[in-house]
């Protein structure tokens, strides 16, 4: 039954091919993403899907069933379909979307007879504010036994790891004064923010080679002959583990109230983006999933790259067994969030992704559904994993 996928996807891949070419030439920011989420979900319901919208308080986000009706393990696929600002799809969302929705119909079409229950979630705002963090947090994942995404690259790996990450604001507020004639009656929010970068500068020597941080000021006063009275700092903090971040986010927020006390500025921190957990790649679903795509694909498959970048994936990772590899689009040294990058999801060889990413995900579902012990064992490295952070 499992040669029968390839007979399914056949029947469907024109269409699939047609929707990603449609949300690439309306591409579409995060949290907006209405006609992208409305050609997905019309073609999940036109093979019998039951949709609900608008899930974790989100516009566009989507969860997608189909049940056999029988028991057996339920199979998640996410789907993004968020674009960048200027560049479009850079990063193949249009792409991610279309091989999960179509890893999900193809699935759905065998089910009936060897049980389970599949679906496609819709994801949205990938690359600003994660859709899968809420959905992570509020239980849209439970019961799930296995969560997968595939993401196009320059060239195809297997599953990997990406760094937690929080995204923290510092917004000092001072006193205005003119800043030649009366220095001394004001308070300078931007001496405040300085001293923060400085503390951070002298504090990277002293945390874990993982370790990224780095900022901007998108305000930082407004004419030089006023001191400033408000000044704000935007940082991304990234470890390789949630619990080490926890630690060095501490440490910068020490540093950012010490930059207060020396500046007489008061001092307000927030989360300006949702937080990032770190990826943890399920190694027996990764296997299988790379086992298929070998199988699958006419482009080789390397070894996990080293990532210092973080995704909303790994929120989901944390809760379920899940993976994230990358499907090649055949041009080794492709950069993302380039238009390069994005023209090239709807050349032959975009196309041909499109159609191994989705057989490849349909294969491992259909693994899943039909092999009991390797559920177990994915469950067992899972709840193995979660232990070993607990410690």
């Amino acid at each position: 039954m499992k040669s029968n996928l390839k007979n399914e996807l056949d029947k469907v891949i024109n269409d699939l091919t047609n929707l990603s070419d449609t949300i690439f030439d309306n591409p579409e920011l995060g949290d907006q993403e209405y006609e992208s989420m409305k050609l997905l979900t019309d073609y999940l319901t036109s093979h019998q899907f039951k949709v609900e919208k608008g899930i974790v308080g989100r516009d566009t986000a989507f969860k997608a069933t189909y049940s056999s009706g029988k028991p057996g393990p339920q199979i998640a696929y996410l789907a993004e379909y968020d674009a960048l600002p200027g560049v479009g799809h850079g990063c193949g969302h249009n792409l991610i979307g279309t091989m999960s929705v179509g890893a999900g119909v193809v699935l759905s079409k065998v089910i009936d007879e060897i049980g389970g229950t599949v679906y496609v979630f819709g994801t949205p705002a990938e690359e600003t504010n994660g859709a899968k963090v809420p959905m992570s947090e509020q239980g849209v994942f439970d019961g799930i036994d296995a969560a997968m995404i595939l993401h196009p690259s320059d060239t195809s790996q297997v599953s990997g790891e990406s760094l937690a990450m929080d995204a923290i604001q510092f917004e000092y507020h001072g006193k205005t004064a003119h800043a030649a004639a009366a220095p001394e009656k004001g308070i300078n929010a931007l001496d405040g923010v300085l001293q923060l970068f400085n503390g951070i500068n002298a504090l990277r020597q002293h945390v874990k080679s993982d370790v990224r941080i780095h900022g901007v000021i998108p305000d930082g006063g407004q004419a030089a002959n006023v001191v400033p009275d408000k000044a704000v700092a935007q940082f991304y903090v990234r470890a390789n583990n949630r619990p080490y971040l926890n630690e060095v986010v501490e440490k910068v927020k020490h540093i950012a109230e010490g930059a207060a006390l020396m500046t007489g500025a008061t001092l307000n921190i927030s989360n300006y983006e949702l937080s990032y957990d770190d990826m943890t790649t399920n190694q027996v679903l990764s296997d299988l999933f790379t086992a298929n795509l070998k199988e699958t694909s006419r482009l080789p498959v390397y070894g996990a790259k080293e990532s210092y970048g973080s995704i909303d994936m790994g929120n989901v990772s944390q809760v379920v067994p899940a993976i994230h590899p990358y499907i090649g689009l055949n041009k080794e040294g492709l950069i993302a969030h380039t238009k390069e990058f994005a023209n090239q999801t709807i050349t032959e060889d975009g196309h041909l992704a499109l159609y191994e990413g989705a057989l490849s995900l349909a294969k491992t579902g259909y693994d899943l559904l039909t092999n009991e012990e390797a559920v177990q064992a994915m469950k067992e490295e899972f709840n193995k994993n979660k232990e070993e952070v607990n410690v």
